[in-house]
C-alpha cells in the first residue's frame, strides 16, 4: 500500500489522531510478530555468518535458546568451529531429478518455538517440492510465528538493486529479495571488509574451494567490482537510516530541519525557465552526493493561465524524473509555506528556487523567496538565475482580448446576481433606510465570491457599487451625486465588499484545495 506524501504536516505540530491510533495498532502487531536481524554484506566472504554464528554463542551464554535453522559453512573450517555447540535442526530430504536433496525443514523449526532462530542465504531459492519456492518466504512465516529470525543477505540480492548490479559485474543475479523485507527488518547489522582484504581471504581459501575461488577470482571477485558493492551496501543501509529518522520526525511532530544528509527540495512554478532550474539541480545533486526531489504547488483550479502553468509544469516533472529525482505535486494556496512543510517533511535542509522576474505590477509582491527568508530563516535557500534566452521564454502568454470563454459565464452570473439584488432592494425600500439595504448588496457580493471566485467577487462588488449610486442615491437615475457624505459611503462599501468577497474567495480556494489533497490521498490508499 502507498500512500501519497504531501508534506503538510499536523496543525499546530500536534500529531494526528488517526496517525497515533494506527501506530498503536502498528505496535500491536509487531509485538506479536517475530524479529528479523540481517546481516548485511557487499560479497561472500566479509564474515556475515561468522558475525552471526559469534553473536549466537553469546546468546547462548546468557542462557537465551539459540537453534540454528540452517547454516552453510561451504566447507569453511572457522565457520564449522562456530556452529559446535549450537543446536542444529536436522534437514529433511526432497527428491528432485532422482537425487535426494537436504533443505531447511520448515514444519521442524515451527514446531521447535526457539527464542531465535538462525537462517542463513535468505535469498536461497529453496528445492521444488518445499511449502514456498524462497527461503524468505519462509522466513516471513517463522517471523509471523513470533519467532525471532537472524539471516545473512548480500546486497546484490536486493531487488531494486538488481539492475545495477547487473550492470556493474556483468552477470544477472537470478535470486533476490523482496526490498520491504530489508526495510522492515528490526536490525541491519552491517559486516564490512575492504576489497584488498577480501582478495586475501580468497586468495587463501577463506571464501571458496581452490577450484571455485579461482574462477570467482577471474570474474566476479574483481576490485572495481568489490568497491562498487561495498559503497551500494553502505549507501542502501543509509537510506533505511534515513527513512528511520523520517519516520522518528513524524511520529513526533518534530519540525526542526536534522540536516544529517544533504537532501535538496527544487520548487517549481510552471515556468518554462524551469527546465533550466532542474538540469542546475541536478547537476548540483551530483556534486554534493544529495538525493532531491522537486516539487510544484498547484492551486485547485486550473483555468487559463493555471492550467497552462501546470500542464508546463508536469512536463517539467516528467524531466526531473528522468534525471533521477523524487517529483510530486502538492495541492495548496501559499506556496512558501507548502514548500516549508515539504521541506520539514523530508528533512531537505537546502531548497532551490528560480529567480523569475517580476512584472511593473508586481514591484510590492514580496517574492516566494522572500517569504521563506521572512518566515522560515532556518531554510537555507539556492536561488538560481535565469538566462536571457530563459527570461525571454519565462514572458507569460498575453490574454486574448475580453474575457476568457470559461471565465465568462461567472462574470454574468455575478451581473445577473447584482442586478437581482436591485430589484430586491427597490422593493425593501419601501419599508427600510438605504443604510439597510447596503447590507443586501454586501451579502451579494459574498455570495458571489463563495459561489464563482475571486474575479467574479471583485466585478460583483464594484458593479454593486454602481447600481446603488444610479439607483437609489439621489439624484437616482444618474452617477451624479448631491450629497458628498455618499462618497465615503461608497468607498466604504467598496471596501468592504472588495474584503469580504477576497476572504471568501480565499476561504473557498482553501476548502477545494484541501477537498483535492484528501482525494489525492484517497486515490493512492486504493492503490
Amino acid at each position: 500500500m502507498a500512500v501519497l506524501d504531501t508534506g503538510i504536516p499536523p496543525r499546530d505540530g500536534r500529531p494526528d489522531p488517526d496517525a497515533l491510533l494506527e501506530k498503536l495498532q502498528q505496535d500491536e502487531q509487531a509485538a506479536r510478530r517475530g524479529k528479523l536481524r540481517i546481516y548485511f554484506g557487499s560479497n561472500a566472504g566479509v564474515g556475515k555468518t561468522c558475525a552471526m554464528l559469534t553473536a549466537a554463542r553469546q546468546e547462548l551464554a546468557q542462557g537465551r535458546d539459540v537453534v540454528a535453522g540452517i547454516v552453510e559453512t561451504h566447507g569453511r573450517c572457522d565457520t564449522a568451529e562456530l556452529l559446535q555447540g549450537i543446536e542444529v535442526l536436522p534437514r529433511h530430504q526432497l527428491m528432485h531429478r532422482e537425487h535426494a536433496l537436504p533443505e531447511f525443514d520448515l514444519d521442524a523449526a515451527l514446531a521447535r518455538q526457539p527464542a531465535v532462530l538462525l537462517v542463513d542465504e535468505l535469498a536461497h531459492s529453496n528445492v521444488q517440492g518445499s511449502r514456498h519456492p524462497k527461503r524468505w518466504q519462509d522466513v516471513e512465516e517463522l517471523l509471523r510465528a513470533g519467532i525471532d529470525v537472524w539471516t545473512t543477505l548480500n546486497v546484490q540480492h536486493l531487488e531494486s538493486l538488481n539492475d545495477i548490479v547487473s550492470g556493474i559485474i556483468g552477470i544477472r543475479v537470478r535470486e533476490t529479495v523482496p526490498d520491504h523485507l530489508f526495510d522492515d527488518a528490526h536490525e541491519v547489522l552491517v559486516i564490512d571488509l575492504p576489497p584488498d582484504d577480501l582478495l586475501r581471504r580468497l586468495k587463501d581459501g577463506k571464501v571458496y574451494l581452490a577450484p571455485q575461488a579461482e574462477r570467482a577470482s577471474r570474474n566476479f571477485f574483481r576490485k572495481g567490482n568489490l568497491l562498487a558493492l561495498r559503497e551500494l551496501t553502505l549507501r542502501r543501509t543509509a537510506d533505511r537510516v534515513d527513512a528511520q529518522m523520517r519516520d522518528y520526525r513524524r511520529e513526533r511532530s518534530i519540525n526542526a530541519l536534522w540536516p544529517a544528509r544533504e537532501r535538496l527540495l527544487v520548487g517549481i512554478a510552471g515556468d518554462p525557465a524551469d527546465e533550466r532550474l532542474v538540469r542546475e539541480a541536478a547537476r548540483l545533486a551530483q556534486k554534493l552526493e544529495a538525493d532531491w526531489m522537486v516539487v510544484h504547488v498547484a492551486p485547485a483550479q486550473r483555468r487559463g493561465i493555471g492550467a497552462s502553468r501546470y500542464a508546463a509544469a508536469m512536463k517539467t516533472l516528467a524531466l526531473a524524473a528522468e534525471f533521477g529525482a523524487e517529483t510530486a505535486t502538492l495541492p495548496g494556496m501559499d506556496v512558501a509555506q507548502a514548500l516549508a512543510a515539504c521541506a520539514r517533511e523530508h528533512n531537505a535542509n537546502r531548497l532551490v528556487l528560480g529567480h523569475y522576474p517580476r512584472r511593473v505590477w508586481q514591484v510590492w509582491h514580496q517574492s516566494v523567496s522572500d517569504r521563506l527568508s521572512r518566515q522560515h530563516p532556518e531554510i537555507d535557500q539556492i536561488v538560481i538565475a535565469n538566462g536571457p534566452a530563459d527570461r525571454q521564454r519565462s514572458v507569460a502568454p498575453k490574454p486574448e482580448a475580453g474575457l476568457a470563454p470559461s471565465r465568462a459565464p461567472a462574470y454574468l452570473w455575478a451581473s445577473l446576481a447584482c442586478f437581482a439584488a436591485t430589484a430586491v432592494a427597490a422593493l425593501l425600500l419601501k419599508v427600510f433606510d438605504p443604510a439597510n439595504v447596503v447590507m443586501l448588496f454586501l451579502l451579494t457580493v459574498v455570495l458571489v465570491a463563495l459561489r464563482l471566485g475571486r474575479g467574479p467577487g471583485v466585478w460583483a462588488a464594484m458593479l454593486a457599487v454602481l447600481c446603488f449610486d444610479f439607483f437609489f442615491v439621489q439624484p437616482v437615475w444618474s452617477f451624479t451625486v448631491n450629497d458628498t457624505q455618499y462618497f465615503f459611503t461608497f468607498a466604504l462599501m467598496l471596501g468592504i465588499a472588495l474584503i469580504t468577497g477576497q476572504l471568501t474567495a480565499r476561504l473557498r480556494h482553501q476548502a477545494r484545495t484541501a477537498a483535492e489533497a484528501s482525494d489525492m490521498n484517497n486515490a493512492y490508499l486504493d492503490i
